[in-house]
């Protein structure tokens, strides 16, 4: 592991990166300016072409097509990124990664598409909701939106090799700066979700009885919606490997909370099947990321949630109970069935799919967690779809329900965070070794005190950086005794360990690490016969990270919190003033177009 560097890129490295990302902020400036002086038409005869392709004005069809094709380039980087990672551990650099490169251009694009929604608008404001951003130049609200979060998204880029040199490396997807890459990526689905309601100038009276003229745009819309899908379930990307760093019960809760929103929001928004149509999508590009990812690569294939089960729920409940005069509580009496039956559904496909199932240790919690996630997404979900449809209830409601959506998803996430490790639980280790190269063994552990896990989620062992990743639940023998059902790797690069976890208790124990010089690092043995404390997972899935306290980490964290707070704040305005000034409401479907709009807890 000498030539991979565990406090930041090489600076010959991080000079290429810049001047890379230089040039091409230069060439985009560079064609905005001739595009706005009218030196070239590039830009205005590429955005018509495409505009009459999707019949929606240039200066929205370009912007789209260049931000959805980059998001997929970023979220098929994002994944093979971490198959990467957990197979042979860290890279020799930013730039001799691959999927870096992937990630890279593929934010860029987010953000180049932004600035071009931005900057294509000739000769008039683009819309009543539009931006004055110099005089005789007004910019469209999503595209203002669109920017802001490609711009947060790109920052983190070279962002994290800074968070690398000063605490080393997180080797975790929620790092702040990680949150940061994929965070802006996913909110940038609502800048585009936006901009394509201000390039038809008005909502759509589309009731679900869609003409075949109208089939386009409901692809389109389903596009959206099963993107904004796709990148609110970027979040459990560690549970989509098997490798999760937190209680189990965070699962459900982010995969409720995502269906809650994109589901909820597609069936308001699109009509009926537009909820199905969203699930399909994200499956059809999950899909085929994870046959990507896995066979043709050659990495460890990711596995996803189902949500054909919520997707169902939410049409079934539109079919009994038309959603259009009370659509906020649609939004929560949804959430409650998508965190119950439909978390009953991905439960079992959890027991297809995953070695880490989700089981009776998680039931009670699990699903508690889960109608919260679900209900606060539903609302989140409905705010959406009633701002693009320009059907906002007044702003005290509207305000006070994303507040306390916002606060329900906080207080599920820090409740998913919190774990504990018992002071006086050790494990004896009996290694018998199985092949010698590469070395693998039988092993039986025994615990102490016997009684220490009641009905664990997980009594597994890790091993993973070693090219490649073995997850293997481990057979119960007797009191505190369990053992392999397959030899584990004891040897090179392989980080192997023993993995507990019941209820809050999220521990682990090493049974085999290397010898680290570049962290450092001195080999942890795997002895027959020893035994050793059990410790907070971070300890050793982290092994590389130097510094995880003191005032400096928590100002650096703070600071990305309020940076994410800060573009979620400038999501929640951009929606609001476009639904606001966007011009008449559209209506709700089976909702006249005069008709009131009752938000379920407070009307318009």
């Amino acid at each position: 592991m000498e030539d991979r560097p565990a406090g930041g890129a090489a600076l010959g490295e991080v000079a290429l990166a810049t001047a890379l990302g230089a040039g091409l902020m230069a060439a985009l400036l560079a064609l905005v300016w001739a595009h706005r002086t009218r030196r070239t038409t590039v830009l205005a005869r590429a955005g018509d072409a495409l505009g009459r392709a999707t019949h929606v004005p240039g200066w929205v069809a370009l912007p789209t097509v260049l931000t959805t094709a980059s998001l997929l380039v970023a979220l098929l980087g994002m994944l093979w990124d971490i198959a990467l990672h957990i197979g042979v551990g860290r890279d020799e650099g930013p730039l001799a990664n691959p999927a870096h490169h992937l990630i890279l251009f593929g934010l860029f694009g987010v953000f180049a598409g932004g600035v071009l929604a931005c900057s294509m608008p000739l000769g008039g404001r683009p819309g009543p909701a539009a931006v004055r951003f110099v005089r005789g130049w007004d910019v469209p609200v999503g595209g203002v939106l669109l920017t802001a979060s490609g711009s947060y998204a790109l920052l983190g880029f070279p962002l994290d090799d800074v968070w690398h040199r000063l605490f080393g490396q997180d080797v975790t997807l929620w790092g702040p700066t990680h949150l940061m890459l994929i965070g802006g990526a996913g909110l940038s689905i609502v800048g585009l979700l936006v901009l394509e309601m201000e390039g038809r100038g008005s909502p759509s009276t589309d009731d679900g009885d869609r003409r075949a003229g109208d089939r386009a745009r409901f692809v389109r819309q389903a596009s959206a919606m099963g993107g904004l899908l796709l990148g609110l379930s970027v979040f459990q990307g560690e549970f989509d490997f098997d490798v999760p760093q937190f209680r189990l019960v965070l699962e459900p809760f982010m995969v409720a909370a995502a269906a809650g929103a994109a589901l909820v929001a597609a069936r308001l928004w699109m009509g009926r099947g537009g909820a199905l149509a969203a699930a399909v999508f994200f499956l059809a590009v999950r899909g085929t990321i994870a046959v990507l990812v896995g066979p043709v690569f050659g990495e460890i294939t990711p596995t996803f949630p189902l949500y054909l089960g919520s997707a169902l729920l939410v049409e079934l409940l539109a079919l009994a109970w038309p959603p259009a005069r009370r659509p906020l509580a649609f939004g929560a009496v949804a959430g409650v069935l998508v965190g119950t039956a439909g978390t009953l559904v991905e439960g079992v496909w959890t027991g297809l799919t995953r070695v880490l199932e989700w089981n009776g240790d998680v039931l009670v919690e699990g699903t508690l967690m889960a109608v919260v996630g679900g209900v606060a997404g539903g609302l989140l979900g409905a705010l959406l779809a009633l701002g693009l449809r320009r059907r906002l209830p007044r702003p005290a409601v509207a305000r006070g329900v994303l507040a306390l959506a916002l606060a329900a998803i906080a207080g599920g996430v820090a409740n998913g965070l919190v774990a504990t490790v018992p002071g006086d639980l050790r494990a004896t280790l009996a290694v018998d070794e199985v092949t010698t190269d590469p070395r693998t063994a039988d092993v039986t552990v025994t615990l102490d005190p016997a009684g220490a896990l009641d009905d664990p989620a997980w009594v597994q062992i890790t091993a993973w950086q070693g090219q490649g990743l073995v997850v293997t639940d481990l057979e119960r023998t007797g009191p505190g005794r369990y053992r392999t059902t397959e030899p584990v790797p004891v040897d090179d690069d392989w980080k192997t360990l023993l993995r507990l976890h019941d209820g809050r208790v999220l521990a682990a124990v090493p049974v085999y690490l290397p010898e680290d010089p570049a962290i450092p690092a001195e080999e942890v043995p795997a002895t027959d016969g020893v035994t050793r404390s059990a410790v907070p997972e971070i300890d050793v899935l982290q092994r590389e990270l130097t510094a995880s306290g003191g005032g400096l980490w928590a100002a650096a964290n703070l600071v990305v919190l309020a940076c994410t707070l800060g573009v979620v704040g400038a999501i929640s305005w951009g929606v609001g003033r476009y639904a606001r000034r966007g011009g008449p409401g559209g209506r709700l479907p089976g909702l006249p177009v005069d008709g009131p709009v009752a938000a379920g807890v407070g009307g318009r």
